[in-house]
């Protein structure tokens, strides 16, 4: 009677899991469904060679121009810039955290580090506007008010936490004999952190890096808020651009009609966006496999 009651409560267990990742799968279905259908209806009427080859974006003007590389560009540029912030600050706050801190600095830093990662985005938004831009304009006149190195920095600032935590627990995940090893054959403390400790725990670095990045990709409100609505090639960082996360928000805070072929655009930048994060997890699953370490 037991063993059924305990087999009972078991398959009632996993057919609300299997529901739950039932419910996970079909939103994602539904999410790429909408995105796709979407899509192939502005592509029947604005050509595809157009929208990615062309480096002028204005669909609500006229003529209206539905060159996508403009906010492609600006998208990039803001990943690129915010990885230089976010990934070497947050390996080496791990690297202290994991190998160097003492028991009190660990749970000093640590909440504060949390405590970053869980400031809104819009704040770090405004804190680009009305800080970090100022204090650029005074060491650089020429940046504009709207401007890409701002906005990068913030977002750096943003997923500085997520690299350093996870990026943490990789390198805390790793054998401590494997530690012993390596000091028992001279090593210094330093060379140990990096010359063994990283290295074995690459995989998960390479996870945090891969999440920071997207999530940079990914970012609307401090883009928004802090790096401009001009769509551009140019690539400057003092310059305002627009991402393809800060046209949807405009677009979808604009008075457009729905229905319409500027409507559609919002779906098909979104599906670009979903392509460029799926193809970049995909090259990090590769990474990550090649290299995992397998301890017993």
């Amino acid at each position: 009677m037991k063993k059924k009651k305990t087999y009972l409560q078991e398959s009632i267990i996993q057919m609300i899991l299997a529901l739950f990742a039932s419910i996970s799968i079909l939103t994602t279905i539904g999410i790429v469904f909408s995105l796709l259908f979407e899509s192939v209806i502005f592509f029947n009427e604005v050509s595809i060679i157009e929208f990615f080859t062309a480096i002028r974006w204005a669909p609500v003007f006229d003529p209206p121009s539905f060159g996508v590389l403009p906010l492609i560009s600006g998208t990039l540029l803001i990943a690129v810039l915010s990885s230089m912030v976010s990934l070497p600050l947050g390996l080496g706050s791990a690297i202290y955290l994991s190998e160097f801190a003492s028991s009190k600095a660990r749970k000093l830093i640590k909440p504060i580090l949390e405590l970053l990662a869980g400031v809104p985005s819009i704040v770090y938004g405004y804190f680009a506007l009305t800080f970090i831009t100022p204090l650029l304009r005074t060491f650089l006149p020429q940046t504009e008010i709207f401007n890409a190195l701002s906005a990068s920095i913030a977002v750096g600032i943003m997923t500085l936490p997520m690299v350093a935590s996870l990026s943490e627990d990789a390198m805390m995940a790793v054998p401590n004999s494997i530690r012993q090893g390596a000091y028992a054959l001279g090593s210094t403390q330093l060379e140990v952190s990096t010359h063994v400790i990283v290295p074995a725990a690459f995989s998960g670095i390479a996870s945090s890096f891969v999440l920071a990045i997207s999530r940079a990709i990914g970012e609307t409100m401090i883009v928004a808020i802090a790096a401009g609505q001009t769509p551009s090639m140019a690539l400057n960082p003092l310059g305002s651009i627009q991402t393809m996360t800060g046209f949807m928000v405009n677009m979808a805070l604009g008075d457009i009609q729905q229905g319409s072929i500027e409507f559609k655009t919002v779906f098909v930048v979104g599906m670009v966006l979903f392509i460029i994060t799926l193809i970049m997890n995909l090259i990090a699953k590769k990474i990550i496999a090649r290299n995992r370490e397998v301890y017993a």
